[in-house]
């Protein structure tokens, strides 16, 4: 038996993937080996305490929920909007501030086939893709500084080709491709509710994108961090591809942070009552 293979036997043992270790006993040398692979790079220990916290009760300590504090920007008097605003746009006048989209996920809950942010809404006069009104939207604000913003967009190894394909497909909507950065989630091992590991049809670990949580990870291992620091950045809006409203430059928000001493700040939309289906 091959080397690795042999090692990566032991840490199936290890960790009771009894059900991968019987399919691997079919397998040819080939197969086996490109198994052995992907078992060799698997944390196991993370995915244990994935599987065991997700598969536990979460005991909930708290009895009272109370709001967290927030500024309603329209509680805000023109003077502390005007100060925001100025210290927000001094920043990005300076191109101290970049902007992420979160595009990783594929558009199945849209009933799309490809990367979500290559569905196109039916918007008046035309319809646009999710990517296409993002990308207009940084233009109208390059337009306004007068500067081009870093554009960073988060990928997955699943749709990570077909999403700069449609970038150049589509001349990158006319935003300056030498300001856009690819990078890839990572990846983690799917598994049963049995703690298992998924095998495809190929005989290969089934992979699946890490999730949006992981996005700091990724801007390290991928290199975006010293980019950031290279480029003398110095914060960053983070949004997800799926929200066409999204206004990405938004000089009040960065302001109000800076002014209130925070290193992060997240902005929302208050729902209607606590049952209505929105983000």
């Amino acid at each position: 038996m091959n080397s690795k293979v042999s090692e990566a036997v032991n840490i199936l043992k290890e960790n009771n993937q009894e059900k991968v270790l019987k399919i691997l006993e079919k397998l040819d040398e080939e197969k086996q080996l490109e198994i052995a692979e992907q078992v060799l790079s698997i944390d196991f220990d993370q995915i244990n305490k994935l599987y065991k916290k997700a598969s536990s009760k979460p005991e909930i300590l708290g009895r009272i929920i109370e709001h967290l504090s927030f500024v309603d920007k329209y509680s805000l008097s023109d003077k502390e909007l005007e100060k925001y605003t100025n210290l927000g746009e001094s920043i990005i006048k300076k191109n101290q501030y970049a902007v992420v989209t979160m595009a990783g996920g594929q558009g199945t809950r849209l009933g799309h086939k490809g990367p979500k942010g290559t569905f196109k809404l039916e918007v008046k006069p035309e319809g646009k893709y999710l990517f296409q009104i993002l990308a207009e939207g940084l233009i109208r604000a390059n337009n306004k500084y007068g500067i081009i913003l870093n554009w960073y967009i988060m990928t997955s190894t699943e749709n990570n080709d077909e999403t700069v394909a449609f970038f150049e497909k589509n001349n990158y909507f006319g935003y300056n491709k030498e300001y856009v950065t690819f990078f890839k989630q990572g990846d983690l091992p799917l598994v049963l509710t049995d703690g298992s590991l998924v095998i495809n049809e190929d005989f290969k670990i089934k992979l699946a994108s890490d999730g949006n949580g992981c996005i700091y990870k990724s801007m390290r291992l991928d290199g975006v961090l010293d980019d950031l620091e290279e480029k003398g950045i110095k914060w960053v809006f983070i949004g997800s591809v799926d929200n066409a409203l999204l206004n990405m430059v938004d000089p009040v928000l960065l302001g109000l942070t800076i002014s209130e001493g925070n290193v992060i700040a997240s902005k929302s939309i208050a729902k209607n009552d606590p049952h209505e289906r929105v983000g």
